[in-house]
């Protein structure tokens, strides 16, 4: 604990930590906490995972009095960053007993009203403030300290007017932290409008990119799926994240993963507050080893023990992809990012090449057994159309590695760089299958 006192946390405080285990802090935390401590506004760029929960944290917990009003705010971009968040610094300020709450929507706005009266911290997402603000249900007037977590992803999410309006209202005579993984140009205009010379640091990225192997698989439309089911049960894995682009994709795969033997569960922003919760509880106790997810849960969610990273569909943007492949290789572990690409992928995966920076391999498939799926006749966006309710994946003859590389070669991507040659994607896309 010598390198904590040596940033000039109290004893109680520093006691407290040591009960939660926290033996050495991480970069952002050291970098940070004395200057919060000295009441500064900090710009602190650092990834989800960091440990910036308790970089911020520190300075609340060590400067508010209890009772005193709500004396801080935080503002993240989800409900589950809120709670979780919520949850640490209550953890944080067990010898002090602030008494901390999060607010957001999706549930019960009353019991939050009654919870808001005697609350030291809040923390909350930038819609439910607001509606707060107008039902004149949170006094702001003696807010001290305002964190801005997550801040690039808040305004990627479209809350930069929210987020403004609810720091119009808060004392200009404050101090500000902002945590965000990019400095973008809107986050900066927020730092330029509302911050008193702040303080930038930095941290270097959380993943350790000797641990992480990033590889991808370029397949038939036909199997994709059957791939996926071949690899979650062949790969020897812990906990595993299948990121997919839609709710409804999302709903798909975990729906046939579970008719394949595999006991997977679905997260995305179409779920209840409640059951969101709940499937994030089992996920972090292990009761279930495979989560689907949309994007909700690739920022914010400090999600341990991720062993692989599945990309079943690839994202638009390679500040998206290192986002999801961010939640493996922690903490000195090592982990596993694999995309699986297929036709409707080409476009998505070419433009995560373009970062130089991203390294990752294709791989040739082994013989792939095909997979058992079933399909909505309704919701025909997760796989192919079929007037069957059940039926295994149209893939002819299976998949053999020879046959990947062949195909490969005739779409015009062997190898990495080759990716996304015009030619052999157009001349792909003209043998499309419908799908």
């Amino acid at each position: 604990m010598e390198k904590f006192r040596k940033l000039n946390l109290s004893e109680p405080f520093l006691q407290t930590i040591k009960g939660m285990h926290f033996q050495i802090p991480s970069e952002i935390q050291e970098k940070t906490i004395p200057l919060t401590l000295e009441g500064k506004d900090v710009i602190a760029g650092s990834a989800t995972g960091s440990g910036k929960t308790l970089a911020f944290g520190a300075c609340i917990v060590e400067t508010l009095v209890v009772g005193n009003g709500l004396q801080s705010l935080i503002l993240t971009p989800t409900r589950e960053l809120a709670e979780q968040v919520a949850e640490s610094l209550q953890a944080f300020s067990m010898h002090k007993k602030l008494k901390i709450i999060a607010v957001y929507g999706g549930v019960g706005i009353e019991p939050q009203i009654k919870n808001l009266k005697d609350a030291d911290v809040v923390v909350g997402t930038p819609g439910r403030i607001l509606d707060h603000m107008q039902r004149y249900t949170i006094n702001l007037s003696k807010i001290k300290i305002l964190v801005l977590d997550e801040a690039d992803r808040m305004l990627d999410m479209g809350f930069l007017e929210d987020v403004e309006k609810i720091i119009e209202k808060v004392p200009k005579n404050r101090q500000t932290l902002l945590f965000s993984a990019t400095i973008s140009s809107e986050v900066s205009i927020i730092a330029q409008r509302h911050m008193k010379n702040p303080i930038e640091v930095s941290a270097e990225t959380h993943v350790d990119p000797t641990k992480l192997k990033q590889i991808f698989y370029d397949v038939d439309s036909g199997i994709k799926f059957s791939v996926l089911v071949h690899l979650l049960k062949e790969e020897k894995s812990d906990l595993v994240l299948v990121f997919c682009n839609t709710r409804n994709n999302a709903d798909f795969v975990t729906k046939n993963l579970r008719l394949n033997d595999i006991d997977a569960k679905v997260i995305h922003g179409g779920l209840s507050q409640n059951r969101r919760s709940d499937v994030l509880e089992d996920f972090h106790q292990g009761h279930v080893t495979v989560l689907v997810c949309t994007d909700v849960a690739a920022r914010g969610l400090d999600i341990k023990g991720v062993s692989h990273v599945y990309n079943y569909d690839v994202p638009s943007t390679s500040k998206d992809y290192i986002h999801r492949i961010g939640r493996t290789a922690r903490a000195g572990k090592e982990g596993k990012a694999i995309a699986i690409i297929a036709q409707r992928d080409y476009e998505n995966f070419q433009n995560v090449l373009k970062d130089d920076t991203i390294k990752i391999e294709r791989q040739e498939l082994p013989y792939i057994p095909r997979a058992v799926m079933q399909i909505d006749r309704n919701n025909r966006k997760g796989g192919f159309k079929t007037g069957g309710r059940g039926f295994r994946e149209r893939s002819g003859r299976g998949n053999y590695a020879g046959r990947g590389e062949r195909e490969s070669k005739e779409r015009g991507f062997g190898d990495r760089k080759g990716f996304g040659n015009s030619r052999g994607r157009d001349n792909f896309r003209r043998r499309e299958r419908r799908y």
